[in-house]
């Protein structure tokens, strides 16, 4: 028997009232954490749950199928979509194999860790923080009977039911020294998108992001050579010919971006690539580098087109900086993304149409613009900045979920989204626990949301001509099919 078995549960899967997106990207953090253990002498046993062969994979005795004879250790990792499935997954998990203890790993329980130990028994333990330095001391002591009042990075309960949290391990500095993820773990042909990690972590404050707070807002770095080289290794190993930088910082700093493009280049190796990039970093030089050496989309968190929301987000950079790059960027590469956020709390009707007026403007242009609804994660400085009186006030709207939540249970329309009766516990069960994910939750839904809503769709957001245009590129790593 294995020592551990690892399941994957973030998924992309958006299901429609009459199809269903679905596609499968590579699982590279519990991949690294399987190379640690297995060097460190641990047999892993590795599940990815988005292989799941059931038409209904949110359907609880598929989840426990799916898991049939486990390790006695088992480490489930998940985004805060998923985490109200996690936990009510892991329940009947726990009712099949009640002598097995259960890890919860991933960024989901991001600040709300100790609340998910108190009100829910059967997740025996909360990871947090880089798992490299601490997966190994876990599994030995869980192995040999000790306690883990010394194992970095966890979350635990003491004997009398208080709740313990452990310091995250030393951040790793040079990424470098991480050894490959598992990849003889999965067939990477079963994949639809291949992730590439340049970079952890990222130093901007923007209130309403969720992922620098993850890594404390600092980074730290992977070489170009380093990252070139296992592109190369993938790519002669499955053919991949087309990869996603998901960090948030790939562009950190022309030098940075340069030397990659100038490594990549040396190798000769014919790939296409795709990155996030930040407004007031990239240049036309940068730009003309990045696209001469295969990045066919360049993404853009634009946020919005107000200077005032700019500056009460943080964002760094102001509309007519947008402007100008996004123009230049249209000019240079196949595909450019505009990332847009809606519904903030603080958001006048005239910040709205500033943002409005932008989206069209860079449409107009060619870019693709991405809009999507405010979603306060518990770990964002926007929602620990609400007051409590604030936060009373969210609301679930059984009609409308911010983009970043899609769980895969509701069926998406064109603006909407309908909640079908065999899936509806999931949703009794996130409103009975509003504060353990409140991004499910939107401010002032009638004087806020709807009406600005109704706006987007009268330009032509929301609507059924701008999902088929979305269908046909997802926001993986598929090559554009337009």
């Amino acid at each position: 028997m294995a020592d551990i078995t690892f399941v994957n549960l973030n998924m992309l899967y958006v299901r429609y009232s009459d199809t269903y997106d679905r596609e499968r990207h590579l699982p590279l953090g519990l991949l690294y954490l399987t190379t640690v253990l297995e060097r460190a002498g641990f047999d892993v046993d590795f599940r990815d749950y988005q292989m799941c062969a059931s038409e209904d994979p949110f359907d609880l005795n598929a989840f426990v199928d799916f898991l049939a004879d486990p390790a006695p250790i088992i480490g489930v990792s998940c985004m805060a979509n998923l985490l109200p499935f996690a936990i009510l997954a892991t329940e009947k998990l726990k009712a099949q194999y009640p002598d097995h203890t259960i890890v919860l790993g991933g960024v989901g329980a991001k600040a709300v860790e100790a609340a998910v130990l108190s009100r829910f028994p059967w997740i025996d333990l909360i990871a947090h923080g880089e798992g490299e330095r601490a997966i190994v001391p876990l599994l030995k002591s869980l192995q040999n009977g000790r306690d883990v009042s010394q194992v970095p990075g966890l979350y635990y309960r003491r004997e009398t039911g208080e709740i313990a949290c452990n310091p995250s391990p030393p951040r790793i500095d040079d990424l470098d020294t991480i050894a490959r993820p598992a990849y003889h773990k999965v067939l990477l042909e079963d994949y639809d998108a291949y992730g590439m990690i340049s970079s952890r972590g990222c130093p901007y404050k923007c209130s309403f992001c969720s992922v620098a707070p993850v890594w404390n807002h600092k980074c730290h770095f992977r070489s170009p050579e380093d990252v070139v080289a296992e592109m190369k290794e993938l790519h002669d190993a499955a053919g991949v010919d087309l990869f996603l930088f998901q960090d948030e910082f790939f562009v950190s700093s022309k030098t940075a971006v340069m030397r990659y493009c100038d490594a990549l280049r040396k190798t000769g190796l014919k790939v296409r690539w795709k990155a996030f990039a930040r407004v007031d970093l990239a240049d036309q030089e940068l730009m003309e580098t990045m696209a001469s050496t295969g990045c066919l989309e360049i993404r853009f968190g634009i946020e919005s087109g107000s200077e005032r929301i700019l500056a009460l987000t943080k964002k760094g950079f102001t509309p007519d900086m947008a402007v100008d790059v996004v123009s230049r960027a249209t000019q240079l590469f196949p595909r450019v993304d505009t990332f847009f956020v809606w519904g903030y709390p603080n958001e006048t009707l005239d910040d709205f149409y500033q943002s409005l007026f932008q989206m069209i403007s860079f449409r107009l242009m060619g870019a693709r613009i991405l809009p999507s609804l405010l979603c306060l994660l518990p770990q964002t400085e926007l929602y620990q900045s609400l007051t409590q009186a604030q936060r009373d006030r969210l609301a679930f709207c059984q009609a409308l979920l911010p983009e970043y939540v899609i769980t895969g249970h509701e069926i998406c329309e064109v603006g909407s989204i309908s909640i079908a009766d065999q899936h509806r516990q999931f949703f009794d069960f996130i409103k009975a626990n509003k504060d353990l994910f409140p991004g499910f939750f939107l401010m002032d839904v009638d004087d806020n949301i709807r009406p600005k809503l109704s706006i987007l769709q009268e330009h032509g957001f929301y609507t059924r001509a701008q999902r088929e245009l979305t269908e046909l590129d997802s926001c993986g790593a598929h090559s554009p099919r337009v």
